[in-house]
């Protein structure tokens, strides 16, 4: 059963955008009239559409769904639009479904752009509004604008982001051992061979998770991916996630040694835990929180890591935990990193579904959305002082750099029969043993279809 939400006033909104406009005191009752003091001058271009509804359907439930329902008081005081958020966890599986019946919903979130390539091939998702490729060419740098862009014709626009590839530590345990961030790869495995001169049964370098249920095995393909960006480059990594570099080609097989040299060796893993062998008994959740027992020194994990530090935990430059990005192998490049994000596709034509389409593609959006904590965006008007984490801040910063080369994560793009299935098993066959490398190289490239 998915959780309908008819849009409505939640909290009194107080927002300053990067324009300067503010937007505050929006009484809003689903898409009512627009009335009371709201400022209706940022909102003017959506044009009036009083009595029309449209229908968000999204994975996204709870407090993150309320905080979404909280972004589009103003817009749907301002315009007459009422939106009707419809989260379920069902919504990947059940789209398919409802399309075919005929009962699509006007718009949706699709968190991969795998799933959006496959329902556009199928005919269900429709090209986007001029005013929304207008709104991604200027928020959104060419890579995102690619993601949602089909054989020539851009279908949906980016909204929000996450960050892969950061190392969380203790910036006390750093400063007490003389260690510094590390600004290279090759630093950064100088930086654990000499942490690991102190390794015990108790202590290693670094702990790391791979337990996820179902899921098991996918935070070794994110040490994977961001080590194939890194070490072979962007065209590469989109040659690998296409199918035309295969695993077992000598520019992936590099970026799989080169994690072997952490996940491998048992001077460098899981001191507390059991060694290698226990990273995949190890949940990814707990993998990190020996850190703060001193019981290792470092954590591979993306940005919504932060999530998952025990309450009362400061994460700050000076605090408990801070994270830095998976270093460089060529320190003269620019960032380069890979993450997630959500799509938003259209699925049944009209004025109304146009103008939610392109607010939600609006630096304005972006703004009001990540003032209100818990999410980022690559949206380059976003103010990165909107965010509520400094962690957050800075990984805005990071998506808006000139020179950062930003990639999807590449297990969300591959056939499903790789993606999350034999890459995500072989991670687990390779930390345990049963495969070397050469087996599990040869293994996925077998499955892929």
């Amino acid at each position: 059963m998915g959780l309908s939400q008819r849009s409505r006033r939640l909290v009194p909104l107080a927002f300053l955008g990067a324009a300067g406009v503010a937007l505050a005191g929006c009484a809003s009752s689903g898409g009512g009239e627009a009335g009371g003091d709201v400022d209706c001058s940022a909102y003017e271009s959506y044009g009036t559409h009083e009595g029309e509804s449209v229908e968000v359907y999204t994975t996204i439930q709870g407090v993150e769904l309320d905080q979404m329902v909280q972004t589009t008081d103003a817009f749907e005081s301002c315009t007459g639009i009422s939106i009707d958020w419809v989260g379920t966890q069902e919504a990947e599986t059940q789209i398919n479904v409802r399309a075919a019946a005929g009962d699509a919903p006007e718009l949706m979130i699709i968190p991969q752009p795998g799933l959006l390539n496959r329902l556009v091939s199928e005919g269900y998702v429709l090209p986007a509004a001029k005013s929304v490729e207008d709104n991604v060419d200027e928020f959104w740098s060419e890579s995102w604008k690619g993601y949602g862009t089909i054989d020539g014709t851009f279908y949906a626009a980016p909204l929000m982001a996450s960050v892969k590839g950061w190392v969380w530590y203790s910036p006390a345990e750093f400063e007490e051992k003389g260690v510094e961030i590390p600004e290279t790869w090759d630093e950064l495995l100088e930086l654990t061979a000499t942490l690991a001169e102190d390794s015990t049964d108790t202590y290693k370098p670094w702990c790391v998770g791979f337990g996820s249920g179902d899921a098991t095995g996918w935070p070794g393909t994110d040490w994977v991916e961001d080590l194939v960006l890194r070490t072979a480059g962007p065209e590469v990594y989109d040659q690998w996630v296409a199918g035309d570099v295969k695993f077992s080609d000598p520019e992936i097989e590099e970026a799989f040694d080169e994690v072997g040299k952490i996940l491998l060796d048992p001077d460098y893993v899981n001191g507390g835990f059991g060694g290698v062998e226990s990273i995949v008994s190890t949940t990814f959740n707990d993998g990190g929180l020996p850190i703060l027992d001193g019981n290792c020194s470092m954590h591979h994990q993306a940005s919504f890591y932060e999530a998952q530090w025990p309450e009362g935990t400061t994460v700050a430059p000076d605090g408990d935990i801070w994270a830095f990005l998976t270093p460089k192998v060529d320190p003269a490049a620019g960032d380069a990193v890979t993450g997630g994000g959500e799509f938003v596709a259209k699925f049944v034509e009209g004025e109304a579904v146009d103008a939610v389409q392109t607010f939600l593609s609006s630096d304005t959006w972006a703004n009001l959305r990540v003032s209100l904590g818990g999410v980022i965006s690559a949206n380059k008007g976003l103010d990165p002082a909107n965010a509520q984490s400094d962690l957050g801040r800075a990984a805005i910063e990071i998506l808006q750099g000139e020179d950062t080369v930003f990639r999807f994560d590449a297990s969300d793009l591959m056939p499903a029969a790789v993606g999350t299935s034999s890459f995500w098993t072989g991670m687990n066959d390779w930390v345990s043993g049963t495969k070397d490398t050469d087996q599990l190289l040869s293994f996925i490239d077998s499955s892929w279809p």
